[in-house]
C-alpha cells in the first residue's frame, strides 16, 4: 500500500486557545530543521492536523521511523487519500485492507465526517463501505470491540482520508515554546533525562559541561559529545559549551576544608553556568540532580549551591529514585552512553567525608579568600562550542 501522506496529531497543542498558531508554527520549523536531511519533505498545516508527504517510499518510511522522537506529536497516521465520492471512497477501503493480513481477523469500519454535507450519514456510511470491503475480502468477520483491523475513516470537504495505524507520539511541546534553558551536563546517567523532561516541555536546551584534563580524559569528553548527539533526534538543536575547569578545581582543593570541596565545586559551576546563561539569553539553569542521592543533593547542600545566583534553577529530577531515572535513560537510549566507564569532573576530587549539611556563611567565608572571579572569567572566556546534531546543515539552525 502507498501511503500518500503521515497525518499528525497535536495533542496539547489544541489547548493553546488564542496561541495555537504560534505553537503550530513551533512544530512545523522543528520539523523541517530535524528532517533536514530528507530532501523531498513537504509539509502542510492545517488548525487541527498536520500533514508530511514525500514522493519517495523510502523517505516516507524514514520519517515514520523518527517522528516518535519529536516533542508536541501526541499521534500520527500513515494516510491514503482520495476525493469525497462513495464509489471511490470504497475502492480505496478494499485496496488498504487487502494490502494487510487480513485473513481470519476481526474488523471494524470508523467514520468521522466532518463535512457534515456530505450526503450520506455516519453509520449509513461505516456500513456501506464494511460492506463492501467484507464482499470483497472474504475470511474477515466483523467485532466492533477491539478489532484486529480498525479501518479509521475521515469525511472533509476537499478529501477524505483513511488510515488504519495511530502510532504514539512524544507528546509535550515543539521545542522552543517555551524558551531556552542552560543544562549541566555530566556525562552520567541524571542530566540528560533532566535534558529529555525540559524538552518535552517545550525548552530549547544548550548544555555546559566543565572539563578537567589531565584529571578527566579525552574519552570522558566524547562521551558528553555523543550524549549531546543522541538528544539532539528529539527535535532540536544542542549547543554544548565545554568549560576548561582544571585551574579553578584545584584552588578549591588547595583554599577551602576537603569536606566541603563539592560544596564549592558546584557552586562554581553554577556560577560559571550563569555567565554563559547570560550570554546565550537563556532564561533558567537545569540540573540533573534528585533529593538525597549523593552528599551535594542534601536541602541543605542545595541551598548553599543557590546562594550563589538568583537565575531560576530547574530540577526535573528532584523527586525521581534512581531506577526510575535509569529506566527513562534506557527509554530515550542515553544509559548506555553514560555507563561508560570514564570520570568526570564531579568523581575524580570527591571528598572521603563530603559534608551534607554545609552552611552558606561557612561556605562564604572559605572561598573569600581566593579570587575565584577572575579565574572564571578566564574559564568562560577559553570554552570550546560545539553544535549537534553534526550531520545536518545550518540552514534552519536560526528557526530553533
Amino acid at each position: 500500500m502507498k501511503w500518500h501522506e503521515i497525518l499528525i496529531r497535536y495533542g496539547e497543542i489544541t489547548t493553546k486557545g488564542r496561541n495555537r498558531k504560534l505553537f503550530i508554527n513551533r512544530l512545523k520549523e522543528n520539523l523541517r530543521y530535524t528532517f533536514a536531511d530528507i530532501p523531498n519533505l513537504r509539509i502542510r498545516s492545517e488548525r487541527d492536523r498536520m500533514y508530511l508527504s514525500s514522493e519517495v517510499d523510502t523517505e516516507m518510511e524514514e520519517l515514520i521511523e523518527r517522528l516518535p522522537h519529536i516533542f508536541g506529536i501526541h499521534s500520527f497516521s500513515p494516510v491514503a487519500q482520495c476525493e469525497p465520492t462513495l464509489e471511490v471512497m470504497k475502492d480505496l477501503a478494499v485496496e488498504i485492507v487487502k494490502g494487510m493480513d487480513y485473513k481470519g481477523k476481526t474488523f471494524k469500519v470508523n467514520v468521522k465526517r466532518s463535512f457534515k454535507k456530505f450526503p450520506m450519514e455516519t453509520y449509513e456510511l461505516q456500513q456501506t463501505i464494511g460492506s463492501y470491503v467484507l464482499g470483497s475480502l472474504p475470511g474477515m468477520t466483523v467485532q466492533m470491540k477491539n478489532p484486529d483491523i480498525e479501518l479509521r475513516v475521515e469525511v472533509r470537504e476537499k478529501a477524505v482520508y483513511m488510515m488504519v495505524d495511530v502510532i504514539h507520539g512524544a507528546g509535550g511541546l515543539p521545542i522552543g515554546s517555551n524558551g531556552k534553558a542552560l543544562l549541566l551536563l555530566s556525562g552520567g546517567i541524571d542530566s540528560p533525562v533532566a535534558a529529555y523532561y525540559m524538552m518535552k516541555r517545550g525548552v530549547r536546551v544548550e548544555a555546559i559541561h566543565f572539563f578537567s584534563p589531565p584529571f578527566t580524559s579525552d574519552q570522558s569528553l566524547g562521551k558528553v559529545k555523543e550524549l549531546c548527539e543522541k538528544i539532539s533526534r528529539f527535535g532540536g538543536n544542542i549547543r554544548l559549551h565545554v568549560i576548561p575547569f582544571t585551574e579553578i578545581q584545584q584552588k578549591i582543593q588547595s583554599s577551602v576544608p576537603e569536606n566541603v570541596t563539592m560544596t564549592s565545586t558546584r557552586r562554581m559551576m553554577m556560577k560559571v553556568a550563569d555567565i554563559v546563561r547570560k550570554e546565550i539569553d537563556a532564561k533558567a539553569i537545569v540540573t540533573g540532580e534528585n533529593l538525597g542521592q549523593v552528599a551535594s543533593q542534601t536541602l541543605e547542600s542545595l541551598a548553599a549551591i543557590n546562594d550563589v545566583t538568583t537565575t531560576p534553577i530547574l530540577r526535573p529530577l528532584i523527586t525521581f529514585d534512581k531506577l526510575e531515572i535509569i529506566e527513562v535513560a534506557q527509554k530515550i537510549g542515553t544509559y548506555d552512553i553514560s555507563i561508560r566507564p570514564f570520570e568526570d569532573c564531579c568523581t575524580v576530587f570527591t571528598p572521603a567525608n563530603p559534608k551534607t549539611k554545609p552552611r552558606v556563611e561557612k561556605m562564604n567565608y572559605y572561598e573569600s579568600f581566593t579570587d575565584f572571579d577572575e579565574m572564571i572569567e578566564r574559564a568562560v572566556k577559553n570554552r570550546e562550542i560545539h553544535s549537534f546534531p553534526k550531520k545536518k546543515t545550518d540552514e534552519f539552525l536560526d528557526l530553533l
